[in-house]
């Protein structure tokens, strides 16, 4: 479903300039003014996951990357009322595509990255519009530091079935796994999405795999 296009929105946008980054990233440490670790969730969605999380680690430096500038938006004032409320400073948010986070963001500086009930894409054809392709997961080596996770949250048993084998083929190491998140031993703590939430009130299973990137052998 397309969303409606919100009214005033580069108003609304503009509104919350403090939290967007609209140039490329040169240094996280110059970007947030300090050496904390730093979280990326790409396709934030309306900011429940990002502003859960940091609220939840406020010595986490998180950044935000959404490709629809209205949902961005929603995301951005909803940042923008929890860090003022909370006093904390630990989120940007990015308005880009995947395909280009290699232009945006400094190689080998993330030390986690989020992709959060992305699209399944679930035609044949589409397959390498998966953000767990192969291709994608190239770039999220890129950018993640040696060791870096990548977390995944899916309520698609088919795009869990394909990236579980991405993963495999790509040598990724494997810290954990589930069909059904929410009554797993790793429940604890976890910080739900828009998404997440809807899923699971309609008593639908949640599928979570946590992966490491090690360094390759001709690397």
């Amino acid at each position: 479903m397309r969303m409606r296009k919100k009214k005033n929105g580069e108003k609304r946008i503009a509104a919350c300039a403090a939290y967007l980054v609209s140039e490329p990233i040169t240094s996280f440490a110059e970007l947030f003014g300090n050496e904390r670790e730093v979280h990326v969730e790409i396709g934030c969605g309306k900011g429940n996951f990002v502003c859960g999380m940091a609220e939840k680690y406020p010595e986490v430096n998180f950044l935000a990357v959404e490709k629809v500038s209205d949902v961005c938006c929603i995301a951005l004032e909803k940042a923008k009322a929890a860090l003022e409320a909370s006093g904390t400073d630990n989120v940007r948010f990015y308005i880009a595509d995947a395909n280009s986070l290699c232009d945006i963001i400094p190689p080998h500086s993330v030390d986690c990255i989020y992709l959060n009930f992305s699209d399944p894409w679930p035609k044949k054809g589409h397959t390498k519009r998966r953000l767990t392709y192969r291709g994608f997961l190239e770039i999220y080596r890129k950018l993640l530091k040696e060791g870096g996770v990548l977390k995944l949250k899916t309520d698609n048993v088919g795009l869990f079935d394909f990236s579980l084998e991405e993963f495999e083929a790509e040598g990724l190491e494997f810290l954990m796994q589930t069909r059904d998140l929410h009554h797993s031993e790793y429940a604890e703590g976890n910080v739900m999405t828009e998404y997440e939430k809807n899923f699971s009130d309609k008593g639908m299973n949640i599928c979570s795999a946590h992966v490491r990137f090690i360094k390759k052998e001709n690397e």
